[in-house]
């Protein structure tokens, strides 16, 4: 694979500047021609034979007379693309097509730590998932043939009960556009909409976002703290006074748990390493394979050739601490250099690689051998 392309400086004739401060999670937008000339990241038969592999997140959706079917892959068949209403979805592409990744790679002026993957659907005549509504950001990208939108920003999210997928009971669209190849539609979460392939052969990519929730943080940062041994104590009642309600919760035990309870208090290093392991966590299907290679042979490969991250590896940092695979590493000074610009480029050229230090080659050597990443 060449060097990643840099990232998007315009969405057409829009600077990314101006849509992050006025548009991004704030409001709908469409830009036709944001993305000219853009060549198909996949073709319909590549797209078809990587549904059709087990290790590749797949999914296949028909809607027949308002019946509306689910079949997770691997998809040892699939319809004919004569037959109209169905699509077919393929997640993480950048893992699997070099071209998918470089898309992918145009959407980094937002942080890492917020890009997830890119998703590619191809649907006959009349092919969709549904109305529905996504709890994150989405740019929707017309790649090849047409795609008609609907949208509405209303309050009523309740579903279709006892369907395989979320479905919208009530969906109320205000906005209306059919998408030609090139023109990019980004939607901020939960805004309703629905999407139609408006004739055959219907490729549209997703650029997904993420963003734990509190709820998520919180449950790793209390597991964090159980393994230290503070943390283990049990709690005491020194001079508890006898009771004639034994019942009764004690007071002196409520205030003494309240207190512990109060000074879980998480430090700005707490937080950065919370979040760096959260968020380089790597998809759940995600599967690397190790190089078996000894040391100096791992040195030697590194030197030669440069390094590139695997298209699944997520390495992020903040200042000296790096978070790579749901790992988090401290830094030297000296090292951290590196690591950032690996992080940031996700690749080293030889010639960087044969003046780094013993630590650093061993530090990639390890990574090197986990399958995090591979020679240039």
């Amino acid at each position: 694979m060449t060097n990643l392309p840099q990232p998007l400086t315009h969405l057409g004739r829009l600077p990314v500047a101006q849509f992050m401060r006025r548009t991004w999670q704030r409001r709908p937008l469409l830009v036709r021609g944001a993305l000219p000339a853009l060549p198909p990241p996949v073709d319909r038969a590549t797209l078809f034979a990587l549904a059709r592999r087990a290790e590749v997140q797949s999914r296949l959706v028909t809607a027949t007379d308002g019946r509306w079917q689910l079949k997770h892959g691997p998809l040892a068949r699939l319809p004919s693309p004569a037959r109209p209403g169905w699509t077919v979805l393929v997640q993480g592409l950048e893992a699997w097509v070099p071209a998918a990744a470089e898309l992918l790679a145009r959407f980094r002026f937002i942080a890492d730590a917020r890009l997830d993957d890119l998703m590619a659907s191809y649907a006959s005549d009349g092919g969709g998932v549904g109305p529905h509504v996504d709890s994150y950001d989405v740019f929707l990208i017309q790649v090849q043939g047409r795609r008609r939108w609907r949208i509405g920003r209303q309050r009523d999210l309740a579903e279709v009960p006892g369907l395989p997928l979320k479905i919208l009971a009530d969906f109320r669209p205000t906005e209306e556009w059919v998408l030609e190849p090139g023109d990019l539609l980004y939607l901020p979460p939960n805004v309703a909409h629905e999407g139609t392939a408006v004739g055959g052969d219907c490729i549209t990519c997703s650029v997904g976002f993420r963003a734990p929730t509190l709820g998520d943080l919180a449950e790793r940062w209390l597991d964090a703290l159980t393994v230290q041994p503070g943390w283990r104590a049990n709690l005491t009642d020194p001079g508890l006074p006898a009771t004639r309600r034994p019942a009764a919760l004690p007071p002196t035990l409520i205030d003494q748990a309240r207190s512990k309870l109060c000074a879980l208090r998480p430090t700005l290093t707490d937080t950065r390493e919370l979040l760096l392991a959260a968020l380089s966590e790597p998809k759940g299907d995600a599967v690397f394979t190790a190089q078996r290679l000894p040391a100096s042979k791992r040195v030697a490969l590194i030197r030669t050739h440069g390094v590139r991250l695997d298209p699944r590896t997520r390495l992020m940092y903040s200042g000296r601490l790096f978070g790579i695979n749901g790992e988090v590493h401290r830094a030297t000074a000296g090292t951290a250099a590196v690591l950032r610009a690996l992080a940031d480029r996700r690749m080293l050229e030889a010639e960087q690689c044969r003046t780094l230090s013993p630590a650093v080659l061993g530090l990639l050597g390890e990574w090197l051998q986990a399958g995090w990443l591979g020679p240039r």
